[in-house]
């Protein structure tokens, strides 16, 4: 890929060339480019900062990313770059408009985590004393790169924890109003990426639950059991 290729790969994955800056000690700033690492043993893709201070290239990590593409992998890295403060703020007082362009979307975005949000913990908690055993963030098929919230290897069953906003609920989540078409787009490919994610378990013989997370953690816990239950019996038969 040509520099020029790569400097536009960057810019539309920041949303623009002046979202790429990054604050430097002495006041000034540079511009920075999103490096992603795919790490062979636990195929997981981790996303880096990078820039030039005084002829020499800094580096920060930013935090994993769990897209199916690149240009995808690569839009999740600038966003959580900026919910991290890492980059500057093009206008003062006012946050990039195709990040969040209202509190309420900035809000939801601040609050987005790779794992361990609240609602994924008050379901595992209920489970736990419900005495069920599990494994926390990994993936069902080792093969494919997608991983579940809460996975029950045995019983083969896997649950995701879905966010409203970014998962496109349809009792909660309210479209964007400014870049309509750029979240639009983004939250289509996240349900895609959930259908294609539930076809491939559903082939393997996996059981897929999906909870949104204003879901009751005692409903979602219940319903987990139950399938956990099931399959287990027909496992080990009468």
């Amino acid at each position: 890929m040509t520099a020029a290729l790569r400097t536009a790969e960057q810019d539309k994955a920041a949303s623009g060339p002046e979202y790429r800056r990054v604050p430097l000690p002495n006041g000034g700033d540079a511009t920075g480019s999103v490096a992603l690492r795919l790490y062979q043993r636990t195929r997981r893709v981790r996303a880096y900062l990078r820039w030039s201070e005084h002829g020499r290239t800094r580096e920060r990590y930013i935090g994993e990313v769990r897209q199916a593409t690149r240009a995808a992998n690569l839009a999740d890295a600038w966003a959580l770059a900026r919910q991290r403060g890492l980059t500057l703020v093009p206008r003062v007082g006012v946050e990039p408009q195709s990040w969040a362009s209202s509190p309420a979307v900035r809000a939801v975005m601040r609050a987005n985590r790779g794992r361990d949000t609240k609602p994924e913990m008050l379901l595992r908690s209920q489970l736990h004393r419900m005495g069920l055993r599990y494994r926390v963030a990994v993936r069902p098929l080792s093969q494919v790169r997608r991983t579940a919230d809460v996975v029950f290897t045995k019983a083969k069953v896997a649950v995701f924890v879905d966010g409203c906003y970014w998962h496109g609920c349809p009792e909660h989540h309210r479209p964007a109003t400014k870049n309509a078409a750029f979240w639009s787009e983004k939250i289509a490919g996240n349900k895609s990426r959930d259908a294609e994610t539930d076809q491939l378990l559903i082939n393997a013989g996996w059981t897929v639950i999906r909870i949104w997370e204003h879901e009751s953690p005692d409903a979602a816990a219940a319903t987990v059991a139950a399938a956990v239950k099931s399959r287990e019996s027909d496992t080990t038969g009468p």
